[in-house]
C-alpha cells in the first residue's frame, strides 16, 4: 500500500512537469500563434457587427497618441456594444429575403445532389457496366479545374440555351452540377466498405435492388450521406461568384450577393457586412453541431475499403 501511494505522489509532480514541459514548448508556442491569427479576423467582425457603427476603426485616437494608445486601439473592442446594427439589417434592409432565398436554394440543392449522388454512387460501386472507369476519371478530374473556368459554358448553357437566367431553378441545377462529383466520389469510396454479402442475403430473400438501395444501404450510410449533404449545403450557401452572374434581380440576391453591396466604392456600411456575416453564419454552425456525430465516421469510412 505504501509503494502504490508513494509512486502516486510522484506520478503528480511528474505529470506536472510534462504539462509544463508541453505548455513551454515550440509546438504549443505555435499552436497558440496559429489560433490568434484565425481569431482576430473573427473578433473584427464581431466588435464592428457591435459596435453600433459602420467605420472600421472602433477607437479614435487623439494626434499624440502613445504607443500604448496605438497598441490598445489594435485590439478590436468598441466603446460600446449594441445591437444596432442587427436591428437595421432586419428591419430596414432586404435582408430577410436574401436569407430566405439563400435558404431554399441551398435545401434544394442538398436534396437534388443527394438524390443524384446517392444514386450515381451506388451504381458505381456496385454494377460493373461500360465506361465505368471513365466516368469516375472524369469526376475526378472535373475537380481539378477551379469552379471559375466553368462560368462561361455554364452561363451559355443555363441562360442561353436553357433559358434559366435569373431564377432559382437555373442556381440549383448549377450548384447541384457543381458538387456532384465530389458527393459521388464520398459516398461511392462509403458504399465500398459496406459488405456486399448483405445485398446478397436480401436478394435471396426476394427483395428487389431498389428495396435494398432505400432500405438497407441509405440507412447503413447514413454518416457519409450526412456529410455529403452539408458539404452539398455549403457550396450553394456560401457561393457568390454564380449568383452574381446569373441573378439580376435584387428579391432574389442570395445573401453573399446581397451583402456585397452594403461594401462598395461609394459606401461601406461595414457593420451591416459584419452584422449579416455572423447571421449568416449560424444555419452552418447548427449544422454542424447537429451533424457532429456523424462528421467523423463519415470522413474517415470511406477512406480504408474493407
Amino acid at each position: 500500500m505504501n509503494v502504490v501511494l508513494g509512486r502516486a505522489r510522484r506520478s503528480v509532480p511528474s505529470r506536472f512537469a510534462r504539462i509544463l514541459s508541453d505548455i513551454f514548448s515550440w509546438r504549443f508556442a505555435l499552436l497558440v500563434f496559429a489560433s490568434l491569427l484565425v481569431a482576430y479576423p473573427l473578433l473584427w467582425v464581431v466588435s464592428l457587427a457591435f459596435s453600433g457603427q459602420q467605420a472600421l476603426t472602433l477607437v479614435q485616437l487623439p494626434a499624440d497618441a502613445s504607443p500604448a494608445q496605438h497598441l490598445h486601439a489594435l485590439i478590436p473592442l468598441p466603446e460600446r456594444w449594441t445591437l444596432d446594427n442587427f436591428r437595421a439589417l432586419l428591419s430596414e434592409q432586404p435582408f430577410l429575403r436574401w436569407l430566405g432565398n439563400s435558404l431554399v436554394i441551398a435545401l434544394a440543392t442538398t436534396a437534388v445532389g443527394l438524390s443524384l449522388s446517392c444514386s450515381a454512387a451506388y451504381a458505381f460501386s456496385r454494377f460493373r457496366f461500360a465506361g465505368r472507369e471513365r466516368g469516375l476519371m472524369l469526376f475526378l478530374i472535373s475537380q481539378m479545374f477551379p469552379a471559375v473556368l466553368m462560368l462561361i459554358p455554364l452561363y451559355v448553357i443555363v441562360v442561353q440555351w436553357l433559358g434559366l437566367g435569373n431564377s432559382w431553378l437555373g442556381l440549383i441545377l448549377v450548384y447541384s452540377i457543381t458538387a456532384l462529383p465530389f458527393c459521388v466520389w464520398m459516398l461511392k469510396g462509403y458504399f465500398d466498405t459496406l459488405p456486399y454479402e448483405i445485398e446478397e442475403s436480401a436478394l435471396l430473400e426476394g427483395a428487389s435492388r431498389w428495396t435494398i438501395f432505400t432500405r438497407i444501404i441509405l440507412p447503413l450510410a447514413r454518416p457519409a450521406i450526412a456529410v455529403t449533404g452539408l458539404f452539398a449545403f455549403m457550396t450553394a450557401w456560401n457561393e457568390f461568384i454564380l449568383a452574381s452572374i446569373f441573378m439580376d434581380d435584387e428579391s432574389l440576391y442570395t445573401v453573399p450577393v446581397g451583402l456585397r453591396f452594403f461594401v462598395s466604392d461609394y459606401a461601406s456600411e461595414w457593420g451591416y457586412f459584419a452584422a449579416g456575416s455572423i447571421i449568416v453564419s449560424l444555419p452552418v454552425m447548427l449544422l454542424f453541431l447537429a451533424l457532429q456525430r456523424f462528421l467523423v465516421s463519415g470522413l474517415s469510412a470511406g477512406a480504408v475499403k474493407g
